[in-house]
């Protein structure tokens, strides 16, 4: 994790804050030439750090050695924070000062934190703030001197050219040979791999084939291409089988000479080589394994791809084992991805007692043997290491020990199940790493989501920005990364876009960085203060979770423990009502708070006094009635998360001056009518989840007008109350400069049929969005901006007393459709599909009508009783075509609808869904004359 930190650490030494630090320190006790030499040593001892990583592992004096390191680190980057946070504050108070035009809050007295008081009133405490700064970089640089010259007597290897690199951990070479009998499961896996192989499953099959078989460390992939390597139906299908451990690095020459076996030349020229291999295979039907493959260059592999694929013949495979997606995308192989996902708890076991009771009556220690499987986890190499452990052992004590050990605490395990994940960790980039063990604070099976991760890792800048790129787009990458290499499992994925939105980590996989972080990252259940190893700990301990703590304070045991270096304290199912302010105090490190789901009523003053809090989530906090006025002086605060806070009446008024807040979620706190005027002054403001329009006070309100100085990205709701909006008004928020991926727009209490029209042709987006929402609207025409909305993929109209449903088929990038209660809809026109009436398509130039629909959803239309078909149309005869891409129909409580259109069972639908919609459940049940209709057609229907 070092290597991470000072890369960060680098990296601000070199941002602005250094600049400023530059300007107005460089006269005080000669601090420029103190950070211009703390940066050279540092990028000295950086250069040592990666042979010193590794080494910590096995060599305690190495880990002393990199842990006084991080301490100046973690302490060098809270000095910079610290001169940055005053920069920050004179910034808002020349805003207050010089009255800016565009400071929209009401000129109040603002009562600032003791932080604020000694820091910010006057030249003299300027003065003193300066010096104490250059004090700090004086004794901070003492320090760092004197491990650089540490360094000196562990003799590390420095990555830098000409100096040797530090040895990687052992990557064992693998052979084709494998024992039968020590084989269990994998049954469904393996006959897919065999089809695969055989080229039995389709006639696209019998040609070139790649196949990847993904999964994590100790999985068993290799253990799976051995099987079938060695099945009796492979060897006689294959003219010419060969097995190469590829490893890394990627060596092309060492992999074709391999294959040409006792061809291979001498010389080590690539094209001599790459041709010598060519003969070898030339005219024959090979099978290529290439196992354990981790680099994911496109040019080493086509190098060597090229002439497999023009040489060999027909019918030829490759089959390629790695750990990393990424390397089954870089060959263009996704589609024959064969993922191994965990065993049974059942095959665990049967590994477990083929390598325990080999030559033993498994009966005495049966129950406990199922117990101590559970510990793997899915993962054959556990079951197997196991096993191997408890082979000698004979007595009931020394099993229970086994069983009630911490997997990390057994040292054969620590030696052969994590050493493959050892081989993963140590091929991630620093700032990877620093993320992934960052996962150690989360309890296990933790759902992550996406988005809060990547927040939660900006929030200990270990997501930093790239020149142009915002953090977020550098934290997608980071997660990515960790998916592709199979850090993390169980996804979820948004059904329109696929993307993956959240996901787990394999136990074993956490085990693994609760190792690597056991003196950073602490979780404590509720009861296990005054035993745990946070006492001895103490102010190492960087990152804390508490589990089950019961209704009450916030534990002092914290402070008594000397927990003062905190960046992240979380809870998990627990009841916390009440913070003591004492406690606040001795927490001056902390970044991330989260106290989501506790049942606390007010935050103290005090918090104001966390300078360094980027992230606070208070979401499920049903209790919390305010927050704050102090909350106003977290200059650094960058997310700020209240979901379902209902008793939450108001915001601070001050909150214009969190100058550095990118995300502020709201939703669900439905005592909140309004947010402060302030937030427009919000220029970094990036994600507004909900934006309620009308409640409050207007005049000291945010208004919708004020959305004009924001930088919003992503999604935003918009729920407009009453009347109190005017066209004007809503004109002045400027969407169509505001890159949304997502609109919602939802009218409450709505009377005035007319000004919801004027409202939404107001609310005109950018033409970029790519999805939309629409609620409660009451007029009778559409939007005029929706026909411009040439990227739109996703729309959703609900509740509206529309008689006509808007002409959308000409949308030509919209993929799914969702209508919902819309009362007023009797009949669903050929103005749906975007024909002018029933003849115009005969007369008109070629057409698609709705090109890209995948998803078409009619809900609850209580009215509806027609849809109108194309009379006369026909799929062969005519220039128009009609939903060429629909796959899925839903039609539910829709009661009164009597028939489907004839040109739906021309499209090339998949399933037809209808519930709830008894005539239309009537007409096509099965036995019924029209079954036969759309049964001949719709492979998959479900009638309800």
């Amino acid at each position: 994790m070092a290597d991470a930190l000072i890369s960060v650490l680098l990296e601000r030494l070199a941002s602005t804050t250094y600049e400023y630090i530059e300007g107005e320190l460089k006269h005080v006790l000669n601090v420029k030439e103190d950070v211009e030499k703390f940066t050279a040593t540092l990028q000295v001892i950086q250069a040592v750090l990666e042979d010193a990583e590794q080494r910590q592992v096995t060599e305690a004096s190495v880990k002393i050695w990199l842990d006084k390191l991080k301490d100046i680190s973690y302490q060098m980057v809270d000095v910079l924070d610290e001169w940055n946070t005053d920069i920050l504050k004179q910034q808002v108070e020349k805003q207050e000062k010089e009255g800016d035009p565009n400071a929209l809050v009401t000129k109040k007295k603002v009562r600032f934190t003791s932080f604020s008081r000694c820091f910010c009133f006057g030249k003299v405490s300027r003065v003193i703030l300066r010096r104490d700064i250059a004090l700090k970089i004086k004794d901070l640089n003492d320090k760092l001197t004197e491990i650089y010259e540490e360094r000196k007597k562990y003799q590390f290897l420095r990555k830098e050219l000409g100096i040797q690199q530090p040895q990687q951990p052992q990557r064992p070479q693998t052979a084709s040979y494998v024992n039968m009998s020590e084989i269990f499961g994998r049954e469904k896996e393996h006959n897919i791999l065999i089809r695969k192989l055989l080229g039995d499953s389709s006639e696209e099959e019998k040609g070139f084939l790649l196949i990847p078989i993904v999964g994590m460390g100790g999985m068993g992939k290799t253990t799976l291409t051995q099987l079938a390597y060695n099945d009796d139906r492979v060897k006689s299908r294959f003219d010419m089988r060969k097995w190469v451990c590829v490893s890394d690095p990627f060596d092309e020459i060492k992999i074709a000479k391999a294959i040409s076996g006792d061809y291979s030349p001498s010389s080590n020229e690539l094209d001599e080589v790459l041709q010598c291999m060519s003969r070898s295979i030339q005219g024959k039907r090979f099978l290529l394994v290439l196992d354990d493959v981790w680099t994911d260059d496109p040019k080493k592999w086509e190098q060597l791809k090229v002439p497999l694929i023009q040489s060999g013949a027909e019918g030829s495979r490759i089959l390629v084992t790695t750990r990393k997606l990424g390397v089954a995308n870089m060959m263009r192989a996704t589609r024959n991805v064969i993922n191994l996902g965990e065993l049974s708890d059942e095959y665990c076991l049967s590994i477990f007692n083929h390598m325990a009771f080999s030559d033993r009556d498994v009966h005495e220690f049966g129950d406990i043997s199922k117990e101590i499987v559970k510990k793997c986890k899915g993962l054959p190499l556990v079951a197997k290491t196991l096993g191997s452990l408890m082979q000698n052992k004979t007595k009931m004590g020394e099993w229970k020990e086994v069983l009630n050990s911490k997997i990390w605490d057994l040292e054969k395990v620590e030696q052969e199940v994590f050493q493959p994940l050892f081989l993963s960790y140590n091929d991630l980039a620093p700032t990877i790493k620093c993320c992934l063990l960052y996962c150690a604070t989360f309890l296990k099976d933790y759902e992550f989501k996406r988005d809060d991760l990547i927040k939660l890792w900006m929030a200990q800048d270990y997501v930093i920005s790239k020149g142009n790129k915002e953090k977020g787009i550098t934290g997608d990458a980071v997660f990515d990364n960790l998916v592709a290499r199979s850090f993390f499992q169980d996804f979820e994925k948004d059904l329109d876009t696929s993307i993956i939105t959240g996901c787990k980590m394999h136990d074993i996989v956490h085990d693994f960085v609760q190792f690597l972080t056991k003196n950073e990252c602490l979780i404590i259940d509720h009861g296990e203060e005054t035993t745990n190893e946070s006492k001895v700990l103490g102010d190492k301990v960087r990152h804390l979770t508490l589990r089950y703590v019961p209704e009450g304070p916030l534990p002092h045991f914290i402070s008594s423990y000397n927990c003062k270096n905190l960046r992240t304290l979380a809870t998990f199912d627990s009841g916390i009502t009440t913070i003591d302010p004492n406690l606040i105090l001795q927490l001056k490190c902390l970044r991330t708070l989260n106290l989501s789901g506790n049942s606390i009523k007010e935050l103290p003053e005090e918090i104001g006094e966390l300078i360094h809090l980027r992230h606070i989530d208070l979401s499920f906090s049903y209790d919390l009635e305010k927050l704050p006025d102090a909350l106003c002086g977290l200059y650094n605060l960058s997310t700020l998360r209240l979901l379902f806070c209902f008793k939450l009446e108001k915001l601070p008024e001050n909150m214009g001056n969190l100058i550095n807040l990118k995300h502020l979620y709201v939703d669900n706190c439905s005592n909140l009518e309004s947010l402060p005027k302030g937030i427009g002054r919000l220029t970094s403001l990036q994600t507004l989840d909900v934006f309620r329009c009308g409640g409050g006070d207007i005049d000291e309100a945010f208004r919708i007008g004020d959305l004009r100085k924001l930088n919003l990205e992503g999604s935003l709701e918009i729920q407009l109350v009453a009347d109190a909006t005017d066209k004007s008004e809503v004109e002045k928020a400027q969407l169509w400069d505001k890159k949304l991926f997502h609109l919602s727009v939802e009218f409450e209490r709505q009377t005035n049929s007319s000004s919801s029209v004027e409202i939404l042709n107001a609310l005109r987006p950018h033409p970029d969005l790519e999805s939309l929402a629409i609620s409660f609207h009451n007029g009778t025409t559409w939007p005029d901006w929706i026909p411009y909305l040439h990227n739109l993929r996703f729309l959703s109209v609900a509740c509206g007393t529309q008689s006509e449903l808007w002409p959308l088929g000409k949308l030509e990038y919209l993929e799914r459709l969702t209508i919902e209660e819309m009362e007023g809809v009797r009949m669903v026109r050929v103005e749906f599909l975007g024909l002018e009436d029933q003849t115009s398509f005969r007369i008109r130039s070629p057409q698609i009508l709705f090109p890209k629909l995948k998803r078409l959803t009619f809900f609850s239309l209580s009215n509806w009783e027609d849809w109108e078909g194309v009379e006369e149309w026909t799929k062969e005869d005519s220039e128009i075509t009609i939903m060429p891409c629909l796959s899925e129909l839903t039609i539910e409580e829709c009661e009164l609808l009597k028939a489907l259109p004839d040109f739906l069972f021309e499209t090339p639908l998949q399933t037809l869904d209808i519930s709830s919609s008894w005539r239309l459940s009537e007409r096509y049940q099965e036995g019924n004359g029209e079954w036969a209709k759309i049964s001949a057609t719709i492979p998959n229907i479900r009638i309800s």
